[in-house]
């Protein structure tokens, strides 16, 4: 493939991830920041959202698997993992906990772990499709291209 074709599936590939809900505009502010003196920043910065929300998810599963589930604990693990989420723009993972915080307060035990497993789909599909996302731009880099910018224009 040569270096256009590439770029050009970079851009579609971006744009399905917005057409698909995974990611919102906040994903695009966060690559504004990005620029030659830290060309590595949003892989950065998702990098530590990826590590952060292994952590919190697992934190989360034994949470809920306790004989006495303490939501007092489980809600602000609820509640960090949803603002990682919202501000990376992994917009699905953000909306699942959005109804799992609900479920919390309600303190529906048995909802609490559909959500749980929804959160985790979610969260597994942004990761997949971002790492996927740098290696094509690592590619374009590496093959001495620009990584285009995005035009979201549906």
């Amino acid at each position: 493939m040569d270096l256009v074709q590439m770029q050009k599936s970079l851009q579609d590939y971006t744009k399905s991830l917005f057409l698909e809900g995974i990611l919102d505009s906040q994903f695009l502010q966060l690559q504004q920041l990005q620029d030659e003196s830290n060309p590595d920043f949003v892989s950065q910065v998702v990098t530590l959202f990826f590590q952060d929300s292994d952590r919190i998810l697992n934190d989360l599963s034994l949470s809920l698997d306790q004989q006495v589930v303490d939501f007092k604990k489980v809600d602000p693990h609820v509640h960090q993992l949803k603002g990682s989420s919202s501000s990376i723009g992994a917009q699905r993972v953000k909306n699942a906990c959005v109804v799992f915080r609900n479920f919390c307060e309600q303190q529906n035990v048995e909802a609490c772990h559909r959500c749980l497993q929804q959160v985790k789909q979610e969260y597994y599909l942004v990761k997949n499709r971002l790492e996927t996302l740098f290696k094509l731009e690592q590619q374009i880099v590496a093959s001495g291209g620009m990584v285009p910018a995005v035009e979201l224009g549906f």
